[in-house]
């Protein structure tokens, strides 16, 4: 199996409560799945089309970990809680 990084990308968040909540339960339910979070935050810098969003990198065992961390039962009852309020993309690629 090929290790994968998630990378999210923030694109808006319009309600910081609801990201609150969902964070506190979905870094949790990601963890529990085997997630390896890398980094998380506001980029210190950014090149070119950049945009200073918040964004989260995640290393997994594969691509079938990745997925099955994001369809588990605590992380759909985070994204629950986000509502919506964040406009995101995923990416996924193999560690070199």
């Amino acid at each position: 199996m090929t290790k994968v990084l998630q990378v999210t990308i923030y694109k808006s968040i319009s309600d910081d409560a609801k990201l609150a909540a969902y964070a506190e339960l979905a870094g949790p339910a990601m963890v529990a799945a085997g997630a390896k979070f890398l980094a998380r935050g506001i980029p210190v810098a950014v090149k070119e089309e950049g945009q200073k969003t918040r964004t989260v990198v995640v290393e997994w065992e594969s691509l079938e970990a990745a997925e099955a961390g994001y369809n588990s039962i605590g992380y759909q009852e985070a994204l629950k809680k986000l509502d919506g309020s964040a406009i995101r993309e995923f990416r996924y690629v193999e560690v070199a």
